[in-house]
């Protein structure tokens, strides 16, 4: 629906206003929940966060996706981020969350939110941790998708696409009826960049170095909810649910 008044309910269908208030409605009796999920790549999050924010009327927070954002939307903080990132430097701890903090404020964060891709770091974590005591709030809930390292690596370097369809297979999962070759087209599968042992080699050692902190220092607050992101989705959501209700 457009902002600024430019928008007249009376001619906004009765079907998407119905559907908007019964969903108010239902996340109305909703408890608030402000979640940070955190897990290597290819662990789940990207699956789970949806599942989660629908349940619990949650704003889905993805630190990158906001950056750029505010960065066309020419917000003050958007403008200054893209100054940073004109002369290849990355944007200070205290940017990305003065961003989460204007995204918080909105309606849509009414009942909570979950936060991905930050804090990546356990200053960030102080940083955000200092900005939502300012609020009188606190992180409620730290999703933490645990899973070994080799089963990362199966999961992630068996992925190959079909490119001009987007159709994805597994070599163990999901493999194509001849492999290497699409079912439908029998045109070559092709391999992303980032699903590589190479790639993934590098980006669990930064996992393991910058954020397995984090988990640590929420730990110690007793935030910390450590979930088997090695089991089926159908069985992580379950977990997840448990662990929120």
């Amino acid at each position: 629906m457009a902002t600024g008044g430019s928008t007249n309910l009376e001619d906004v269908p009765s079907v998407e206003l119905t559907t908007e208030l019964l969903r108010r409605m239902k996340c109305a009796s909703k408890p608030d929940k402000r979640l940070i999920v955190i897990g290597p790549p290819g662990s789940g999050k990207g699956t789970q966060s949806p599942i989660i924010k629908d349940e619990y009327c949650l704003c889905h927070l993805a630190t990158g996706d906001m950056l750029r954002a505010a960065v066309a939307a020419k917000t003050p903080l958007g403008i200054k981020a893209k100054e940073t990132m004109d002369k290849g430097e990355l944007v200070s701890d205290d940017l990305v969350v003065g961003i989460i903090d204007d995204a918080i404020k909105r309606p849509s964060c009414q009942k909570g939110f979950i936060l991905d891709g930050f804090p990546r770091t356990v200053v960030q974590a102080e940083k955000l941790d200092e900005m939502l005591a300012k609020q009188g709030s606190k992180i409620d809930k730290v999703l933490n998708f645990a899973i070994d390292d080799a089963i990362l690596e199966e999961r992630i370097t068996g992925r190959w696409i079909h490119q001009p369809s987007g159709r994805t297979y597994h070599s163990k999962f999901a493999p194509p009826k001849v492999s290497g070759f699409d079912d439908v087209t029998g045109e070559p599968l092709i391999q992303r960049k980032d699903d590589t042992a190479g790639v993934l080699k590098s980006r669990l050692e930064a996992f393991h170095q910058q954020t397995e902190p984090v988990i640590d220092y929420y730990a110690k607050k007793g935030a910390v909810v450590n979930l088997h992101a090695e089991k089926p989705p159908k069985e992580v959501t379950v977990e997840l649910q448990k662990a929120l209700s």
